[in-house]
């Protein structure tokens, strides 16, 4: 598998194994089936596994992440949810969230520790679940450099799909800039139920830009807009549901996969790794079946010119 420049963590490789497939977030697996597929994806060259508390029941994808990656040479993400709606004190919750990872994973440090809490205006108040940029900017970034620091994390960053601008200056602070930056690239720049700023447009693409000009990694997230750029949606959801809505939008997207010979998630993860500025594309596959796939589709290369402007068609 390729590898790609990675900041301060050196290289990774072109894929990125996801927490939520194996912690069952997107569609049944059992613990036998996603053990197998973490040990699949280490064989297959896959150098990075991304999980999160909050990825399945009980910390599912942490659990299996412990089990899986015993004596195994891999660098290792994991993540905390601080919404200062709930928690009064976030940099207390953050350190509580990765002292309880440390000890699921069996481990001392991590190689990388992500926000996983969106980020809003600085004295704005809502929606709930976020975080107040200037709370992010003035405690919890410089906690997040401590961390580091002492060595419980060896580099942090941010899940920026936020308020765009919030992001964009986070990204843009060169006293607390974080080392990493997950965003969603898509074939079809499909946010889905991740996106809760009715009134405020994605820039996906300009985080992309801001992070590559500030020299911040790329996490490539959501390649198949959550299932809604595959084949099926494999997990049960109401018909108004966010991915029901951009599974249906992306039916041109099934054809000119089918029309181009490739499995529609393959096109779609072809299309995010063929995207200038991403490091590493997060899958979400939960078997080794949905994965072989995936590691089959980053060794047929870039996708040609002529079929990104195909799919730039769909998207305009």
């Amino acid at each position: 598998m390729r590898t790609r420049d990675f900041g301060r963590l050196g290289q990774v490789s072109a894929l990125t194994l996801g927490g939520g497939g194996i912690g069952a977030v997107w569609g049944e697996t059992s613990r036998a089936e996603a053990v197998a597929t973490v040990h699949a994806a280490l064989d297959a060259g896959i150098t990075l596994v991304d999980v999160a508390p909050s990825y399945g029941p009980d910390f599912e994808a942490e659990r299996v992440a412990a089990e899986a990656l015993r004596g195994r040479d891999v660098l290792l993400a994991t993540k905390a949810q601080i919404h200062d709606d709930e928690f009064p004190d976030p940099v207390a919750r953050m350190i509580e969230s990765l002292e309880a990872s440390l000890r699921r994973l069996g481990r001392d440090s991590v190689d990388m520790f992500l926000l996983h809490t969106q980020l809003r205006p600085a004295g704005t108040t809502g929606p709930r679940g976020t975080l107040d940029y200037d709370r992010y900017a003035t405690e919890v970034a410089p906690a997040f450099d401590r961390l580091r620091a002492d060595g419980k994390i060896r580099s942090w960053g941010l899940t920026a799909v936020g308020h765009p601008q919030s992001i964009l200056d986070a990204i843009g602070d060169a006293t607390h800039r974080p080392d990493y930056a997950q965003v969603i690239v898509n074939a079809l720049d499909m946010n889905g139920d991740m996106w809760i700023y009715d009134d405020v447009p994605p820039r996906n693409a300009d985080i992309v830009a801001a992070a590559n000009t500030a020299g911040v990694p790329v996490i490539a997230i959501r390649a198949v807009a959550a299932g809604s750029l595959a084949s099926t949606l494999d997990r049960p959801t109401a018909p108004g549901h966010p991915a029901a809505v951009d599974f249906a939008r992306a039916e041109p997207f099934r054809k000119l996969a089918a029309e181009l010979g490739e499995s529609p998630a393959a096109l779609a993860h072809r299309w995010t790794l063929t995207t200038p500025g991403v490091a590493t594309v997060v899958l979400g596959v939960k078997n080794r079946t949905e994965l072989a796939e995936c590691v089959a589709a980053e060794s047929r290369g870039p996708l040609t010119d002529a079929e990104m402007t195909a799919i730039a068609a769909l998207r305009a």
